[in-house]
């Protein structure tokens, strides 16, 4: 059996930690927030309002790929949030990865706005939250989460849509 391995991905404000945290938890799987992997650079340039090049994502994708490639090494199911906007983005979390799960968070921008609206961030300002959408790229292979339903219908759809797709099963799931 291959180890689980599942990307939650989306804009800044859609839900990714807390539906992380919490679908890793109904997995049984270890959460990994890719925020917490950012280079100084990248965070002092995300907190001044200032949006990253591909430049500077290159090197954070690359310690995320390797992160998950030792989880998946040591057969230890995990799930990431990493926002993934771009395919070439996916393509290189996904590099040496053949059994990786796409999970998209998606939600207008008015919704995400609101949501943004409403949080402090520590470093990812809502300012930014268009220049996300303007880079989004949707994936075709992913499974898709409508995030405007409440936290624990979100959880629910994500657990049951990887279940439907094989990735895991009813009996590895574990209450949320």
């Amino acid at each position: 059996m291959n180890t689980l391995a599942v990307v939650l991905m989306g804009v800044s404000g859609s839900g990714k930690t807390v539906v992380g945290e919490r679908l890793a938890q109904g997995l049984g799987a270890r959460f990994i927030d890719g925020d917490d992997y950012h280079p100084l650079a990248n965070v002092e340039k995300m907190r001044a309002g200032t949006p990253l090049t591909d430049s500077d994502r290159a090197p954070w994708l690359e310690r995320l790929n390797a992160v998950l490639r030792h989880a998946v090494a040591r057969q230890e199911p995990v799930v990431l949030a990493c926002s993934a906007l771009r395919a070439a983005y996916r393509e290189t979390l996904a590099d040496r990865l053949p059994m990786l799960q796409w999970v998209h968070l998606s939600g207008s921008e008015r919704l995400i706005a609101q949501r943004l609206a409403d949080r402090q961030h520590r470093y990812m300002p809502a300012s930014l939250l268009h220049s996300q959408f303007a880079a989004l790229e949707p994936p075709d292979t992913a499974i898709v989460i409508d995030v405007a339903a409440p936290l624990d219908t979100v959880v629910a759809h994500a657990l049951a849509a990887l279940e439907a797709s094989g990735w895991v099963s009813a009996q590895t799931t574990q209450p949320t």
